[in-house]
């Protein structure tokens, strides 16, 4: 069984004690980088839920997603040439959902993954300016990223604003992995590719100038 959390809400440790109950023999869990640093208790929790179900397990943490850009969160502000979060120029190793797939599936149907936590990366370091950079290059689109944190302040209330700029400065920057092409035996897509495969399929055509 693959197993999400729900957005923002924990996973239900009913639905994991009977789904073992009922034959779930493995369980791959998606997590996230930096989750012990950022002091994510939902995800800790289902980390640790699974890892004591009783059943082979296995957590997969990638950094963020490529998808993020084009199908996730960041797509309106994308489409609307600006993006504004506190991350200044930390760099980041945006993973692609497919390599996320690839693995996940390599755990769910193949032994020695067992008791694993896999973190998982893309090829290459990025910071948002230089990953938004590639996006203008192939598409043409212009982006601006506004990196501070007063910056998130004017857009998100303050509150929640620093809660979530002490979390991603607790993360900090990402570093690689060879997870993906250690475990699929290919190497991971990188960002340009990531960009053109999207633009070829129709991301982002409303915001094109």
């Amino acid at each position: 069984m693959y197993l999400m959390a729900p957005h923002e809400l924990p996973v239900e440790p009913d639905f994991v004690r009977e789904a073992v109950e009922r034959g779930v023999r493995r369980l791959v869990l998606l997590s996230s980088r930096g989750v012990v640093e950022m002091r994510d208790e939902r995800l800790l929790a289902a980390e640790a839920l699974v890892s004591g179900s009783g059943a082979d397990w296995t957590v997969v943490r990638p950094d963020w997603f490529d998808q993020n850009f084009d199908e996730g969160f960041f797509r309106p502000s994308v489409v609307a040439g600006e993006l504004v979060l506190p991350l200044g120029d930390h760099v980041l190793g945006f993973v692609d959902a497919d390599d996320i797939a690839a693995v996940a599936v390599r755990a769910l149907t193949e032994d020695g993954h067992e008791g694993r936590t896999y973190e998982l990366s893309g090829p290459e370091l990025l910071s948002f300016p230089r990953a938004l950079g590639l996006i203008t290059e192939v598409t043409g689109l212009d982006v601006r990223f506004r990196g501070t944190a007063d910056d998130y302040r004017e857009v998100v209330p303050a509150d929640l604003a620093d809660a979530q700029v002490a979390a991603w400065e607790a993360c900090g920057d990402s570093e690689l992995t060879d997870t993906v092409e250690r475990v699929t035996g290919r190497p991971p897509k990188d960002f340009r590719r990531y960009v053109e495969q999207a633009w070829e399929g129709g991301a982002w055509r409303e915001g094109r100038r």
